[in-house]
């Protein structure tokens, strides 16, 4: 399926993107079951735009934005960077498009190595790719340092030396070395203290706005997801079931889902009483997932339709694309079904 268009000059396409993973073998060396992790995904990126990859632990964005980045390889599906495919290229035909393609990621303790100094680690991924002279690499990391709040003369400190938020500026001065198109930012805030969270999203922010940056933004915090993307994707269990720009997914929401995930978010007043309500039942299996759509055994407003038949991704409204029965989609002239 062609993904949900991206407003502006496209980076990055994702179509039907799958990752699935085996689990130990049958009987007699039969082929045992898998665990659906990524199932069906498909979104573009523009440049310059942050994309909010939303949903429950377990859902599968971790997964999405490792199969982008090629740390993983996957099953089947898609990933276009700049138009080019690149899911089948090998470690070779990859390594000039990973320069264009960097993380940052959630946990700032166990991301960076502790035995090296800071300057070497923000340097390691730029000496990769060119030789420089020592004091070339030292000047550049020096800006790069200022750049994202450090100081030139914490260079020489080991990551232990530095506080959590301190180690996750390392983290993105590290990315910005071989200055990329698309930073894939796993989680980058949730290990952090509110305060210093608040920091670093402006960071990125300010470096976007700066460096034209693209980010893939994996998070579960709605409120962080609401301040920095520019469009929001929801997942559950391993498919995306709704895809719109922020204003429509925190105003006007169209799958269940998505309602129950804003009406889960507290409200900072002790005053107000928000309506809210409880989906029934556990996330179920990926690794046996139900059939039709995936979310019908805790919807509230599930039908007979919804337990046989698997909902596409389609479009309701002007950018907004859903995966779901309750929903008409948007009629298109006929002239533009001829030419889809």
């Amino acid at each position: 399926m062609k993904p949900p268009q991206a407003p502006g000059d496209l980076l990055l396409e994702v179509r039907d993107l799958v990752k699935h993973y085996p689990t130990q073998a049958g009987w007699f060396g039969g082929v045992g079951a898998k665990v659906h992790a990524v199932d069906g995904v498909s979104f573009s990126i523009a440049g310059g735009e942050t994309l909010g990859l939303v949903g429950e632990s377990g859902c599968g964005k971790s997964t999405t934005g490792k199969l982008i980045l090629r740390l993983q390889e996957p099953t089947a599906g898609s990933i276009l960077w700049r138009g080019r495919d690149i899911s089948r290229l090998s470690q070779a035909e990859m390594r000039p498009v990973r320069r264009e393609l960097q993380a940052v990621f959630q946990d700032p303790y166990s991301s960076l190595n502790p035995r090296i100094r800071a300057v070497d680690i923000v340097a390691e991924p730029l000496r990769n790719f060119e030789d420089m002279s020592s004091a070339t690499a030292g000047d550049r990391m020096a800006q790069l340092f200022e750049r994202v709040g450090l100081r030139a003369d914490q260079m020489v400190k080991y990551p232990f030396e530095f506080s959590g938020g301190q180690r996750q500026r390392l983290g993105i001065a590290r990315a910005l070395s071989v200055q990329p198109k698309l930073i894939v930012c796993d989680e980058p805030v949730s290990a952090l203290d509110v305060s210093v969270q608040a920091q670093v999203i402006n960071l990125l922010m300010d470096l976007q706005q700066e460096m034209h940056l693209s980010y893939l933004f994996v998070a579960h915090d709605l409120a962080v997801v609401e301040h920095i993307s520019h469009r929001v994707a929801v997942m559950y269990l391993g498919k995306i079931v709704e895809i719109a720009s922020k204003q429509a997914i925190f105003t006007r929401p169209q799958h269940p889902y998505t309602e129950a995930l804003l009406e889960a978010v507290p409200v900072p007043n002790p005053q107000v009483r928000k309506k809210r309500r409880v989906l029934t039942g556990d996330v179920p299996s990926p690794i046996n997932p139900p059939p039709g759509c995936r979310f019908h055994t805790r919807c509230p407003y599930v039908e007979e339709r919804c337990r046989r038949e698997e909902p596409p991704l389609q479009q309701v409204s002007a950018g907004q694309w859903v995966a779901c029965h309750l929903r008409q989609p948007v009629q298109q002239p006929a002239t533009a079904r001829a030419t889809a």
